[in-house]
């Protein structure tokens, strides 16, 4: 991809995204996505392969049905109450428009279907924009606008995601379509709180981008595409590989790892709201996930590839571990003494 072109659509994206997060006027918010959505198909494309041109086909049409939703839903609002505030979303159609929109663009179930099909099209890199930066604008505008939607919707599509996100997971052997149907299931528990405590919704998204950012970051760097090839991986980089089992299993969310960190707060509060089923229900279906997180982690650490005689040996990558690997590891893997500090900001 040409080095000026590449650099534009990176801009583009950064200046979507600030356009969004900061704005209180939904058509301000609006252009930032679209703004986002145009900035990120040449990343998705680049590559040129037939799979590759079906992944931005299919990104472009279902992220142009999510902003005309939005839109409509916008108007709606603005014409019965005369407000384009976003956190004034009073109407009910615009409420359950407006949640359907943004979930059509976060990859919520059952609007999941284009996210796996997506990254499975794209280089590591764009799948690494695709499951973080490019969530951010949705969550917050989630966030945003918490206070209207209707919490028993919500709550059924988290569980939903957290279901399907983990059963569709079992039996994938790509690590890009693995870590889509994790993303899936970690944005259930992102929903699933949103109407009792918005603050945790974007603590459980800050810490999902690092450590999913590490995870990307790792794979990225051993050029690993397949759970064939995790399994040759211990052989090239046993440190980096290490360092990646901790982090696929702080995804999971076991401790003493960051990832138990949101996952210890959401339960907590679900059940200070007396929603004890609903917090059993989640905790049980994210046992689903922590199998394919396993299965992983023990791919990458305990299981060696064949030997024959003829078996060609693969050397250590060429690749330079990006100093980011390193900053993200260290956050996913270290930050659950810092609970306290994080109890007293939400």
């Amino acid at each position: 991809m040409n080095p000026q072109a590449k650099l534009i659509s990176t801009m583009s994206l950064l200046l979507g995204t600030s356009i969004t997060i900061s704005s209180n006027h939904w058509m301000t918010a609006w252009i930032g996505l679209e703004i986002n959505t145009l900035a990120i198909l040449p990343l998705i494309s680049k590559t040129h392969h037939p799979r590759a041109v079906e992944a931005s086909t299919k990104y472009f049409l279902t992220q142009a049905t999510a902003s005309t939703l939005l839109l409509f839903a916008s108007m709606i609002n603005a014409w019965f109450s005369g407000q384009w505030d976003i956190t004034q979303l009073t109407h009910p159609m615009s409420c359950m428009l407006s949640t359907i929109a943004i979930s059509i663009k976060l990859g919520l179930v059952p609007f999941h279907f284009w996210f796996p099909e997506v990254l499975q099209g794209s280089t590591m890199t764009t799948c690494l924009l695709l499951a973080t930066i490019m969530k951010f604008p949705p969550i917050t505008l989630f966030y945003l606008t918490s206070p209207s939607l209707n919490s028993t919707l919500l709550t059924s599509m988290a569980i939903a995601s957290a279901a399907l996100g983990g059963w569709m997971g079992l039996n994938q052997t790509q690590t890009r379509k693995v870590l889509a149907f994790s993303s899936i299931a970690h944005l259930g528990w992102m929903t699933i709180i949103l109407n009792y405590d918005p603050n945790l919704t974007l603590i459980t998204f800050y810490l999902y981008t690092v450590t999913t950012s590490a995870i990307f970051l790792i794979l990225n760097t051993t050029n690993t595409l397949k759970l064939s090839t995790v399994m040759t991986t211990w052989t090239k980089i046993p440190p980096l590989t290490t360092i990646f089992m901790l982090t696929l299993l702080s995804l999971a969310g076991l401790p003493p790892l960051t990832g138990f960190m949101p996952k210890w707060l959401i339960i907590q509060e679900l059940t200070k709201q007396e929603l004890t089923a609903t917090a059993t229900a989640i905790s049980l279906l994210s046992l689903l996930g922590l199998f394919f997180y396993l299965r992983l982690a023990y791919c990458a650490t305990i299981t060696l590839p064949p030997n024959f005689t003829n078996y060609m040996k693969q050397w250590q990558t060429n690749k330079p571990t990006n100093p980011l690997t390193t900053i993200f590891t260290s956050l996913s893997i270290m930050l659950l003494p810092l609970s306290p500090m994080v109890l007293t900001i939400s």
